[in-house]
């Protein structure tokens, strides 16, 4: 075999290999979020199948390229129907709880794909003869790595942000398609397998049309829902949870978080000629038909203004609109903003790791003028009880002191959670009050 379609191969390989596990990870978002307790698994599960597939492909002593050539089928149609939208979202759909559906795409196609692919560089060293064992392998190796290269940087950067994640699971099927038609050569059964497989991998991802949008950062969906005393409410999804709501009343009606920061903001501060920020999108809700402040969203995916004003709003947001990373924002601008509103998360729960920490709720205060108030939309549970409530609001309090909270489902497991703190609040010592020291008398009649 030509040594350059050896190393053609070996570059389809390391592209489509490492191209699956970026697009696993984008397809995991929707429903287990992207923290490093989802992110470390996967990469560890891919990585531990990826070297058992080194393993089984130095066993093979016959028939090098057939054996390629039916790995490479074979992943194509993990890659193209596994990795498929319709596909991943109906194992979360169907399987739960949610670790068991995990676990079934993580067995079932990431890595049984990395298992197959493995092989392909122990088994094509074989028909490097006339090399030595050294320079065969490493040339093999710089051909596979300089394609995982390319293949993660290219389709997370440039297919997945242009033309979606089904673009970029096309393309790893269909470059695994078009390597297994080089190896099988002139064999028309083969040639007919792949081509059915390339067919399968095309409808399941283009065809019919989804209702769903999908870019690099989450899916985004628009969809009638019922709800009693709205009129024809449509609902704003992103990545498979409810972010806005919208009806056609007048004046309107909107999610019940959102309409209790407007309350606030409109109402009981009421904010004229204001400088507002929001971090996280959403639908756009918070300045909808609201001219009296000025608003600026920052989001980190610039496709979601588009989708947002064309589905859900229907006309043009009311506001500015930046496309940045929500810390890197806050950290950078020389602006002061008289309200914050933080509004971030990459799942139902999930809010990003480097949007809880203390840095980052310190960058939030500095984005904030004098007398500012930040508030915070927080999905907790409604009793405020888990590890992760207790933690999250004791290190909001350990940057601003003293927040109000407020429990907007007091009734439901999950809960929209609203934090409010303000720019002058700093956190102080406490003295608990006991028969033996009470000083709750004079404490009151110091602070009025």
């Amino acid at each position: 075999m030509p040594r350059h379609l050896l190393y053609l191969i070996v570059f389809i390989e390391g592209f489509c290999s490492l191209g699956a596990e970026v697009i696993a990870l984008r397809r995991l978002v929707p429903h287990v979020g992207s923290s490093i307790v989802v992110t470390a698994p996967t990469i560890g599960f891919f990585l531990l199948a990826l070297a058992l597939g080194y393993a089984a492909g130095a066993r093979v002593s016959e028939g090098f390229t057939r054996v390629v050539a039916r790995n490479f089928l074979v992943s194509a149609l993990l890659a193209g129907l596994g990795l498929a939208r319709v596909t991943v979202d109906g194992l979360f759909a169907h399987l739960q709880p949610v670790g068991v559906a995990y676990l079934v795409f993580i067995g079932g196609v990431l890595c049984p794909l990395a298992w197959l692919l493995g092989q392909t560089v122990p088994v094509l060293t074989n028909l490097m003869k006339h090399m030595r064992t050294g320079e065969a392998s490493g040339h093999a190796l710089y051909w596979s790595t300089l394609g995982s290269f390319l293949g993660s940087v290219s389709l997370s950067l440039g297919v997945m942000q242009w033309l979606g994640v089904s673009a970029a699971v096309l393309a790893c099927a269909l470059g695994l398609a078009a390597g297994s038609l080089v190896l099988a050569r002139q064999q028309g059964r083969a040639w007919a397998a792949v081509l059915a497989a390339a067919a399968l991998a095309v409808a399941i991802n283009l065809f019919p049309p989804s209702e769903v949008t999908d870019t690099a950062y989450a899916d985004y969906a628009v969809s009638p829902v019922e709800l009693p005393g709205h009129a024809d409410p449509r609902a704003f999804f992103v990545n498979n949870s409810l972010a806005s709501l919208l009806d056609a009343s007048e004046p309107p009606r909107y999610a019940r978080y959102i309409t209790h920061l407007r309350q606030v903001l409109q109402g009981e501060l009421a904010f004229e000629g204001r400088e507002v920020l929001v971090l996280g999108a959403g639908g756009f809700t918070l300045s909808h038909r609201e001219p009296r402040n000025r608003y600026t969203y920052v989001d980190i995916d610039p496709e979601i203004r588009a989708i947002a004003e064309a589905r859900f709003l229907k006309g043009p947001i009311r506001g500015d609109f930046i496309v940045d990373d929500a810390r890197r924002f806050v950290a950078g601008t020389p602006r002061r903003f008289d309200a914050v509103v933080v509004d971030v998360f990459s799942s139902h729960t999930s809010i990003p790791g480097h949007l809880v920490t203390r840095e980052f709720w310190n960058d939030a205060r500095r984005a904030l003028a004098p007398g500012g108030v930040l508030f915070a939309n927080l999905i907790l549970d409604g009793r405020l009880e888990t590890p992760y409530a207790r933690n999250l609001l004791a290190t909001i309090e350990s940057v601003f002191g003293r927040c109000g909270t407020e429990v907007l489902h007091k009734g439901k497991p999950l809960s929209n959670v609203i934090v409010s703190c303000h720019a002058g609040s700093r956190p102080a010592p406490v003295t608990l009050y006991t028969d033996e020291r009470n000083g709750a008398d004079l404490d009151l009649a110091r602070s009025r």
